[in-house]
């Protein structure tokens, strides 16, 4: 698998719903464990494996932000 797209943090912006915020931290989450799941990881592999933990909580925290969104939308 390509490292190359794991470079950046996501420009996540409103229009994504939770549900596709969701399918994207779950990619993140297999890919995960496919570095976990070998015994000794590379340079590059120990790279990757930061920036996945920081893409995952990137996307929990915008997954929050919008169910808070939507809770207050829906008080309203």
């Amino acid at each position: 698998m390509q490292t190359a797209k794991y470079t950046e943090l996501p420009n996540v912006t409103q229009h994504l719903s939770i549900q596709q915020l969701e399918q994207e931290h779950s990619l993140y989450d297999r890919r995960l464990d496919t570095l976990r799941s070998k015994l000794f990881l590379t340079e590059p592999e120990k790279l990757e494996e930061i920036r996945l933990k920081k893409l995952k909580l990137s996307l929990k925290d915008e997954m929050e932000r919008l169910r808070r969104m939507e809770a207050s939308d829906s008080q309203h």
